[in-house]
């Protein structure tokens, strides 16, 4: 078993944290203004360790979904499940263990957070079947990578206010944005294998329809920095995630395959700079 955790480690994407960070950013702005600034150690813990579980544990449950397909695209062919290193079996039994451990770590928290985390587990585990006939898949992944927004107010406030909804439809904009930047480096590759992404949906607007999702994005920020009256730290963020956008279509629009994937990672820096201006107006705010 131990000589075989390094495969376990690349299966759930340890070596690529990326994934948790693009989870993780929404989940710690949700804590933050949820508990106007001042989460709990606890919550923080929690949450933090159950996003990279639930991460990994999609991760794995991706791979299982995907392994006939996987073999046929470059980029994903020598994954530890389809280049036979891991047998499927394994990657159910992981993604569970994950899931379960995940599930232990709310059990000091309240029912309607627990109740939320089941519908949370169900969304991230059939999330890897809407490729096979949704046509914008990356849609269904922002509710799977958002979850994390309502719970988040759930634990804090002990129910899910409007604010909350309007944050997860930000990030399924979002969601919407990298994933299409993500999906356009596998174009040709899921061309020929018959699988459905917002890549191939977009078409020849694909480069549009990006920067469309990213402007509702941080337009829905706009509102709701107002709506909040955040300072100007918090505009400072926003400003710095515009920023991001911009940069990110100077790589995509001539959709070259490493230049996307680029902006794909990139997005990590987006989400950072609009959590760190909601965590700078709190700090300012609280002194």
């Amino acid at each position: 078993m131990f000589a075989r955790l390094p495969l376990y480690l690349r299966l759930v994407r340890m070596d690529k944290p990326i994934g948790s960070l693009l989870l993780l950013w929404p989940t710690l702005n949700a804590l933050w203004i949820a508990s106007g600034g001042h989460p709990s150690w606890q919550l923080l813990v929690i949450f933090t360790l159950g996003t990279v579980l639930m991460r990994s544990a999609g991760c794995a449950i991706n791979d299982y979904a995907d392994r006939d397909f996987d073999r046929h695209v470059k980029r994903t062919e020598n994954r530890p499940i389809t280049s036979g290193k891991i047998n499927a079996w394994e990657a159910v039994v992981l993604a569970t263990v994950l899931s379960l451990i995940a599930f232990l770590l709310i059990q000091p928290l309240n029912a309607l957070t627990k109740e939320l985390s089941v519908v949370a587990l169900f969304v991230a585990g059939t999330y890897p079947f809407m490729k096979r006939f949704f046509a914008i898949p990356q849609a269904y992944l922002g509710i799977a990578f958002g979850f994390g927004i309502p719970m988040a107010f759930a634990a804090v406030q002990d129910h899910v206010p409007l604010l909350a909804w309007v944050m997860l439809v930000a990030n399924i904009f979002w969601a919407v944005a990298y994933d299409t930047e993500y999906a356009m480096v596998d174009r040709d590759d899921d061309i020929k294998i018959g699988i459905r992404t917002s890549a191939l949906t977009f078409g020849r607007f694909d480069v549009a329809a990006v920067m469309l999702c990213y402007a509702v994005t941080l337009g829905i920020y706009v509102g709701i920095g107002l709506t909040l009256g955040f300072g100007p730290l918090y505009w400072l963020g926003w400003a710095a995630a515009v920023g991001c956008a911009i940069y990110h279509y100077t790589l995509i629009r001539n959709r070259e395959r490493m230049p996307c994937f680029a902006a794909f990672r990139h997005n990590n820096w987006l989400g950072g700079a609009l959590f760190a201006g909601i965590a700078a107006h709190y700090a300012v705010t609280s002194f």
